[in-house]
């Protein structure tokens, strides 16, 4: 039975159809059940009033007229298993062969930002390392087909998510260590992959205020901002997933080469050449992404001014190596 009602009643646990094709909003199916509140919150911000949900499939309205979204958990109910982090759809596009490029690519992506959504609502231990499975699928994709890999580097978004950034910097760095380390089989691109999705994860741990401000952060704000790649670390350790990489990348992808970053002011070759990546591509994500106080790069004015007003921050060689990504 089909039941239409206002956005603001949506709840945990109904099944719900969202008008036009997955292409038309954020979400990779126009019809599933809600699992998750950002679900919900996401199904707001699209701007849909009023939505059909299928009360045969999940729970219908009149269960649900006292809703609250609050910080209070609402679980669904157990008769239904839980969403995997990975969606279906990732592996299903990684593994189709009759996609084209392009199609393959976008699915991917969004996928990709799926991944990481759910995971940075959920990240136990479990959901970590089904994360870095996941992730292994992409790096293998990456590295494998390059008509891919050059299409996810046209179509990554540009506002400041923590999830698309993080899925942003995940590509651009493994295409950047792809194009550093060839075919060498002295790094391990599955837990490089890893690191780079996950170097942010930190950012749950920070005050969500200081997170989603629309401005730029005071002092004091951006202070406790700097706490979140020694927090990437200690999640990933207290979930027993991590290695070397994960743990280089997480603490260094904030540092520069004149000494001038954080969280421990490493300078030149103090630093590894994997945060030296994840410096490259976190920054250069930074500057092509939408904010309220600032519009997005394009990619060329992006690279110019990390060339002529930050170029002591990177090491040089491996930014002309991310450089010429774009060519």
């Amino acid at each position: 039975m089909i039941q239409k009602i206002k956005t603001k009643n949506l709840r945990i646990g109904m099944h719900v159809i969202l008008p036009g094709a997955w292409v038309d909003h954020s979400f990779l199916r126009s019809r599933f059940t809600i699992r998750y509140k950002d679900e919900i919150k996401r199904i707001i911000e699209s701007g849909f009033d009023d939505i059909s949900i299928d009360t045969s499939l999940g729970i219908p309205f009149t269960e649900a007229e006292e809703v609250s979204h609050g910080k209070e958990d609402i679980k669904p109910p157990e008769k239904w298993e839980t969403k995997n982090v990975v969606p279906d759809e990732l592996l299903e596009a990684v593994n189709d062969k009759n996609l084209t490029s392009e199609k393959k690519a976008s699915i991917v992506y969004s996928s990709s930002v799926e991944l990481m959504r759910r995971l940075l609502d959920d990240p136990k231990a479990e959901n970590i390392k089904e994360a870095k499975g996941g992730i292994a699928e992409v790096v293998n994709l990456v590295v494998s087909d390059q008509a891919t890999a050059k299409n996810l580097l046209r179509i990554t978004a540009h506002d400041f998510y923590t999830y698309t950034h993080s899925v942003n910097v995940g590509v651009l760095s493994i295409l950047l260590c792809k194009s550093l380390f060839g075919s060498s089989d002295k790094h391990d691109m599955h837990e490089l992959g890893a690191g780079f999705f996950l170097h942010d994860m930190g950012k749950i741990r920070v005050d969500p205020a200081i997170i989603n401000k629309p401005g730029r952060l005071t002092d004091e704000e951006m202070k406790r901002m700097r706490i979140h790649p020694y927090q990437s670390y200690k999640i990933m350790k207290e979930a027993n997933a991590l290695t070397d990489e994960c743990a280089i990348i997480a603490m260094q992808h904030h540092e520069r080469e004149d000494g001038t970053g954080y969280p421990m002011r490493l300078k030149g070759d103090e630093i590894h050449t994997y945060g030296r990546v994840g410096c490259i591509a976190d920054v250069y994500d930074a500057l092509t992404a939408e904010r309220s106080y600032k519009a997005k790069l394009n990619p060329f004015d992006a690279l110019k001014i990390m060339k002529e007003n930050m170029i002591n921050h990177f090491h040089k060689e491996i930014f002309d190596k991310f450089v010429l990504l774009f060519t």
